[in-house]
Parts: C-alpha cells; sequence; structure tokens
C-alpha cells in the first residue's frame, strides 16, 4: 500500500484489525473493541487500570490497546528497546502479548503497524485459517 510508511493512528487498529478473516468484535465493547477470531481476542483496547500508569503523575493511561504476540521472542524484541511505544507490566508477565498507548502509535508506520495487526491474528486464529490466510497472501505477492 502506498500509505504503510506514514504513522500509525487508532484509525488504522480498527481498519486492520477488521479486515482479517473471521473476525467478531465482542459485543457491548463498541468504545472500546475486543476483536476476535474464532472466539479468542487478538487486539483489544484497554480501560484504565493501575498496572499501566504515567510514571510523573500515577495517573493511569486510558489509551492502551493490547496486542497479542507469537511468542516471548516477539514480545521481548517489541519491548526491549525503551524508546519502543511497546510495553508491558507485571500484569502481563507470562502473557503473551504487548502493549501501546494510542497515543504513541504515530512512532511505529501503518505498514509495521498492519504486521503487528496480523501477527496478533496469526497467533490467535485456528491454524487451518491461518493456513489459508497466509495462503492466500502469497498468491497475492
Amino acid at each position: 500500500m502506498p500509505d504503510d510508511n506514514r504513522p500509525a493512528c487508532v484509525e488504522d487498529v480498527h481498519e486492520l484489525a477488521l479486515g482479517m478473516p473471521h473476525v467478531t468484535v465482542w459485543p457491548g465493547t463498541e468504545h472500546k473493541p475486543v476483536y476476535q477470531v474464532g472466539g479468542k481476542s487478538f487486539v483489544f483496547f484497554r480501560n484504565p487500570r493501575p498496572d499501566a500508569v504515567d510514571p510523573e503523575t500515577g495517573e493511569r493511561y486510558p489509551d492502551v490497546i493490547v496486542f497479542w504476540v507469537p511468542s516471548d521472542g516477539d514480545k521481548e524484541a517489541l519491548v526491549q528497546d525503551e524508546g519502543s511505544p511497546f510495553f508491558t507490566t507485571p500484569h502481563f508477565n507470562g502473557h503473551l502479548s504487548v502493549l501501546v498507548r494510542a497515543s504513541r502509535l504515530g512512532e511505529v508506520s501503518r505498514g509495521e503497524l498492519a504486521e503487528i495487526v496480523q501477527e496478533a491474528w496469526l497467533s490467535r486464529a485456528s491454524a487451518r485459517r491461518g493456513a489459508l490466510w497466509l495462503a492466500d497472501q502469497e498468491t497475492r505477492s
């Protein structure tokens, strides 16, 4: 896509998540969507929680988005750089997901965000659905 290099935004999260096959939005979460495949969440918008707070003010972050990742290695790759917008909290220790504040999405490109959403979807979709989607992507390239 020609706009893959532009900074990502919240609308891209919604568009990319809904663009994956077999996606549903958990009922009643229109304002803080929970995107699922096969009944499993792969991206969701969190309510402010005590584990994700501004270190200077102690205020809870109101704009945290959670993305599933395929492995601990993938998680580490996204959160190890302190300059990265992706982070984790002790609450998510042992959980295959990373967090990002919506206000920092512009620090990654739309193309990078697309890869993260696709990997999140693949990590939660059934093996059959994942294989079909990957095969379809290969025929398109």
